[in-house]
């Protein structure tokens, strides 16, 4: 109906008067008309539109970061769309025509949900390490102070403990074998020491009298029986000095390595025992209390402690009953040979019989070093 009265309102003539000026003529209220028409259908497509599209922002309620420019004409569908930021959540395409918003997925949705997991697993892994420390910090301090009560309480006399007599005695002997073996082995690095200087000053006054009976012609013959004399004493002294460092080797190897093994153990095993005592006189405690459904509970748990720390206290004393005596089999058997040597090499030196000297080292398969052995080759050097 536009249409048809927009095409006739377009064809109609406008009469002129003589003076200039239009005529009044019948379609012109019809034409007025039309063009008031025309713009309140133009007014009402524009505001129904409109309100369809205001309601679809407020129902689907896109945010900032989906903000898109729509291009199209009039009447016509516009589904191109250009992004002005970046999509953080899932993608939309909207067809004006319609006023629908169609989803799209697309790769930075499927980047970002995997950085999600990711970060995700992450603080789980994270969280779980920190349960597992928290937890474990938990038992430690509970079994600390379990152990210190006990401890005090057989301090002043107020709590039972566990004795094995027997193994008490074993354990009192090896202590008191390893303080008296210290001693010796720090005897012995002494006698080496001074043994050594006294080795170097015979080299020392040898070579002087040999300068001197080089020096002197009227003193030769003194001289240069004083300076074999002296290297002898010096040649019998880095003898005896090889089987010193070996007696010295063996007692330290025997001292601060096997007993050092044994005590640790035995460590270990005091140690065991004081948890024990301290988990038995718990469950003690707790057996004496009352019998309800909480204090079942906590007497159980206290019985499984128990046996896991009597287990291990059984284990160990064992172990340490084991090592005591290998112990003092390999003690016997290492003294037996090292004093041996140490008694023939010291006689055979102040004997002066080299040759007993030299043979007691081949018994027992002493290898002296060579002079300056202890030094770096050239090729270390570079």
């Amino acid at each position: 109906m536009t249409d048809s009265i927009m095409s006739k309102a377009a064809t109609m003539e406008i009469p002129i008067n003589s003076n200039g000026d239009t005529g009044t003529l019948p379609e012109d209220d019809s034409l007025e008309q039309a063009a008031k028409l025309q713009w309140s259908l133009d007014e009402k497509v524009g505001s129904s539109r409109g309100t369809r599209d205001l309601q679809q922002v407020m129902v689907s309620g896109p945010n900032l970061n989906e903000t898109s420019i729509v291009s199209g004409g009039y009447g016509g569908t516009a589904e191109g769309i250009i992004p002005t930021s970046s999509i953080k959540g899932p993608a939309v395409r909207y067809n004006a025509e319609f006023n629908k918003r169609i989803p799209v997925t697309g790769l930075g949705s499927n980047m970002h949900h995997s950085s999600s997991n990711s970060s995700m697993m992450s603080e789980e892994t994270t969280r779980g390490v920190a349960v597992e420390k928290l937890e474990t910090m938990k038992k430690w301090g509970l079994n600390t102070y379990k152990c210190t009560k006990q401890m005090i309480s057989e301090r002043f006399g107020r709590g039972s403990r566990t004795v094995d007599l027997e193994l008490e005695a074993q354990i009192e002997v090896l202590r008191d074998t390893k303080r008296k073996y210290e001693n010796v082995l720090r005897l012995a690095r002494a006698l080496t020491n001074h043994f050594y200087n006294m080795v170097q000053t015979q080299h020392a006054l040898g070579d002087t009298f040999a300068d001197l009976s080089q020096k002197s012609p009227e003193l030769r013959d003194e001289f240069g029986y004083n300076a074999e004399t002296q290297k002898l004493l010096c040649k019998n002294g880095e003898t005896l000095l090889g089987a010193i460092n070996f007696f010295v080797s063996s007692i330290n190897t025997l001292v601060n390595k096997t007993m050092e093994d044994t005590l640790m153990t035995i460590k270990m095993y005091e140690n065991a025992r004081l948890e024990f005592d301290a988990y038995r006189s718990d469950l003690e405690e707790l057996s004496l209390g009352p019998r309800d459904a909480v204090a079942m509970a906590r007497i159980d748990a206290a019985q499984q402690q128990y046996q896991i720390q009597k287990d291990k206290y059984e284990r160990l004393r064992s172990d340490v009953t084991i090592k005591l005596k290998f112990l003092e089999e390999n003690k016997v058997k290492v003294m037996h040979k090292q004093l041996l040597l140490f008694h023939n090499a010291i006689s055979a030196y102040f004997a002066g019989n080299q040759q007993q000297l030299e043979q007691t080292l081949k018994q027992f398969n002493i290898k002296l070093r060579p002079p300056g052995a202890d030094k770096p080759s050239w090729l270390e050097e570079q």
